[in-house]
């Protein structure tokens, strides 16, 4: 029996976490983030979000936001979990579980739980399976090369879920993501845009062929899914990063919006959106893009209402 303590004392001491340095992060973990990265636990199989991901990219711990994985050592092990038969190279810890039996894997930098390694099972010919836990990990998909023949815009209209939602479903457009813009703070996180203290609006960037669908006909779009008269947010959500504006790229832009909001004066709407220049883009996580899609529901402060 004192052995067996001794062990388990040793097993805690080795997957200890110093917290200190990531005590913000933390917070703002979920309840289900704190049971697997902090406690230890294991989400359900086969209803993790990357288990069967197939984006190209570094796979980042959640907390630290350290570079663990490449996509091109992920590969389908059928075991309900992302699974991986190599690790970048000093980034992931090996340590004894406290079961006696597996091998537990953390986060090398902040010891955050990722999983369990096994050997010898004949997968790859690396022979190796990280077995992770999808909710330890943030994908960093690898940026995409901007087409000569597609055009950018961005708008920003209260949450950002609701504009992408119906402007991913305008023919010619090819994709919609949802981010931040204009405010001081590089690559912000959502919960730091949340609490309204790095002056950016929750935006969108709208990819879309010139030669489908006009610049103005996105545009008006936009006026027409949101309240463009409301000065504090849209509709429930309030606060600065929910303010109707548009980021626009050169003056061409410029002339179009402000023609539109002309139109939408003379049809007697008091106008409070915003013509900004275009600043940098920061894509939110992925777990912020096509929410509506992934819930199978529709917006609930943004729907469509014809103002021209």
């Amino acid at each position: 029996m004192k052995l067996f303590i001794t062990f388990i004392l040793l097993i805690t001491t080795m997957n200890a976490i110093d917290l200190k340095p990531y005590e913000t992060k933390i917070k703002q973990l979920s309840n289900e983030e704190r049971f697997v990265l902090i406690n230890k636990g294991t989400e359900a199989p086969y209803t993790g979000k990357y288990t069967d991901e197939k984006s190209n990219g570094i796979y980042r711990c959640k907390i630290c936001n350290t570079p663990l994985y490449k996509s091109s050592d992920k590969f389908d092990s059928s075991c309900g979990w992302p699974s991986f038969d190599d690790e970048i190279e000093g980034a992931v810890k090996r340590v004894p579980d406290a079961d006696g039996r597996r091998v537990e894997i953390v986060c090398a930098k902040c010891g955050g739980h990722l999983g369990h390694v096994f050997e010898g099972e004949g997968f790859t010919p690396k022979n190796t399976r990280h077995c992770v836990n999808s909710i330890s990990l943030t994908l960093d998909s690898t940026p995409k090369v901007k087409d000569n023949n597609l055009s950018y815009a961005y708008f920003a209209g209260g949450c950002f879920w609701g504009v992408e939602y119906y402007l991913e479903k305008l023919d010619g457009v090819k994709e919609v993501s949802s981010g931040f813009m204009g405010g001081n703070v590089k690559n912000p996180s959502y919960y730091e845009v949340v609490r309204g203290n790095t002056g950016h609006l929750e935006a969108v960037e709208v990819i879309y062929d010139k030669a489908k669908i006009s610049y103005e006909k996105i545009a008006k779009t936009f006026f027409e899914i949101h309240d463009p008269t409301q000065t504090d947010g849209q509709g429930p959500d309030i606060g600065e990063q929910y303010l109707s504006a548009i980021f626009v790229n050169n003056e061409g832009e410029k002339n179009t919006i402000r023609s539109l909001i002309t139109k939408l004066e003379i049809n007697g709407f008091s106008v409070a959106t915003k013509i900004l220049d275009k600043q940098e883009y920061y894509k939110a996580d992925e777990e912020h893009q096509n929410h509506y899609n992934k819930k199978g529901t529709k917006p609930y402060c943004h729907g469509y209402k014809r103002r021209f």
